[in-house]
């Protein structure tokens, strides 16, 4: 059996991988995805790190999608996206499609459609995103993650399979970050990319942060603006004067990620469906940046939901710079109070193998 797996939430796609294999040893898995993660970008994206670190074939796709502002050269990237997914698909020829969402499975189903290719989707939000609202039509099975979802998708083939998780945020396994034990430690993680708001405001308060906190931070790995360097000689100037440590990574890697989380006390965070997740069923209180420009107020409606569950402040991108420290120290004083939140029991333990199970169906109906 031959599966293509496609879309713009590798992180989803992980669990479903390893359960797949499991399933069914003998399968063979393609990947269509993005090699860089930014425009201009010269380091390769973690998607395809971690594609590659599987053995998965990994095929790069240069599709494009509509932006607010008019762009000649990435609208002439649309449909190249269509060519080079039908290029692809008459070349591997595979039993069924399994997209993650995101721009770049629009082609790739759409084409899989017209080939007689049968399809799922899985949506990671709360609220339908562009892409799987249009190839929601196109495929024979909708996932979701969430059961507020359902009201976007039609029911007769749509299922709840809830959020797939990484394994790894549930075990410890290394001893990278050496915390000073006296003070409470924040981990500042924005996903695959990294965030300049985030890591510039990281930087502007770093040795006031460092007063109180310790600091784990996922900074991204973005070429043109090399946070990195710029943070690590940040704290290199700094660090004889804070008490608090400062671990700085590109990339949290899966074998330190459950370390991260269990030896935070916050999270500084984006407010993406997978992180809003990680942190209610982690229980990690903190601070929450909603990306303002994701479709359909997306983020902020994620952030309104993880303050329902747990002591977490809503920062806007504008704020978070001069807002940051204040709010972490009324994060600390909140939590004094010992405040009740409603337990949160919508985790859907098995999502990977539902996911896995119902693509393996779909493919043997062929």
């Amino acid at each position: 059996m031959k599966i293509v797996i496609t879309g713009g939430h590798h992180t989803s796609a992980l669990p479903v991988i390893k359960k797949l294999k499991e399933l069914d040893p003998d399968i063979k898995i393609l990947w269509y995805g993005h090699k860089y993660t930014l425009l201009g970008d010269t380091n390769v994206s973690l998607e395809y790190k971690d594609i590659l670190d599987l053995h998965i074939p990994f095929f790069e796709l240069h599709a494009g999608k509509f932006y607010k502002t008019y762009n000649l050269k990435r609208l002439l990237k649309i449909p190249y996206g269509f060519v080079q997914a039908l290029q692809l698909l008459l070349k591997h020829k595979p039993d069924v499609i399994l997209s993650f969402g995101g721009y770049l499975a629009v082609p790739v189903v759409i084409i899989g459609y017209l080939l007689k290719i049968p399809s799922l989707t899985h949506e990671q939000t709360l609220v339908v995103g562009w892409a799987n609202s249009v190839i929601a039509r196109f495929v024979d099975k909708i996932l979701i993650s969430w059961e507020d979802s359902l009201n976007y998708f039609p029911k007769h083939k749509t299922l709840l399979s809830g959020l797939p998780m990484r394994e790894e945020l549930f075990s410890i396994v290394t001893d990278r970050f050496k915390v000073n034990q006296k003070l409470p430690t924040l981990y500042v993680t924005a996903g695959k990319t990294g965030s300049l708001i985030i890591n510039e405001a990281i930087k502007q308060n770093l040795q006031e942060l460092l007063g109180f906190v310790n600091i784990i931070h996922q900074c991204g790995d973005y070429s043109k603006l090399n946070y990195f360097e710029i943070l690590s000689q940040e704290y290199t100037s700094i660090k004889d004067k804070v008490p608090g440590r400062y671990f700085l990574e590109r990339f949290v890697s899966k074998e330190n990620v459950g370390e991260a989380y269990n030896k935070s006390d916050y999270v500084l965070s984006r407010a993406g469906a997978h992180t809003v997740l990680e942190r209610l069923v982690l229980n990690k209180p903190g601070i929450i940046v909603p990306i303002p420009w994701v479709s359909h107020n997306e983020q902020n409606i994620n952030a309104q939901y993880l303050k329902k569950f747990t002591t977490c402040e809503i920062l806007q991108e504008s704020e978070l710079n001069s807002a940051l420290v204040s709010s972490l120290k009324k994060i600390q004083q909140e939590l004094l109070k010992s405040k009740k939140y409603p337990i949160f029991d919508s985790y859907k333990k098995d999502a990977a193998k539902i996911i896995a199970h119902e693509t393996l169906e779909l493919a043997k109906k062929v």
